[in-house]
């Protein structure tokens, strides 16, 4: 049986990697379907918030998410705010996205399940 996108590695990308064709991100977005396919300035990119019951779990999930995405050399847009992180995923050095940038948005799922992110309503800001 393969690994699920959040058990491969993220190859190192220089930019001389293709970036992924409409079928391959038509396939890997099955994966991770909760993800968004947006693009930004011209450039694909995979989105998603998730929301936490405060501050401190937003950064701790973001803390999370930077110790990744350091270790595997490719890096997101974190936005963190008040009970939510937006995460955005794309190669820069490609200008579009690659297999890695699934791979990486299946891991951030992952940590998302085990610190308690909701797909839920925002909670009310109390602050």
């Amino acid at each position: 049986m393969p690994a699920t996108l959040a058990q491969q590695t993220c190859i190192p990308c220089s930019g001389t990697l293709p970036a992924a064709t409409p079928e391959e991100i038509a396939q890997l977005h099955q994966q991770i379907p909760q993800w968004h396919l947006i693009q930004c300035e011209g450039i694909s990119q995979l989105q998603r918030q998730y929301r936490f019951l405060n501050f401190q779990q937003a950064l701790a999930f973001t803390n999370e998410v930077g110790a990744i995405a350091e270790l595997a050399g490719h890096h997101p847009a974190l936005l963190t705010e008040w009970g939510k992180v937006t995460v955005t995923w794309w190669t820069h050095a490609i200008a579009g996205l690659h297999h890695n940038d699934f791979v990486m948005a299946a891991k951030t799922d992952a940590i998302a399940s085990t610190l308690g992110a909701d797909t839920g309503p925002l909670p009310t800001d109390s602050h």
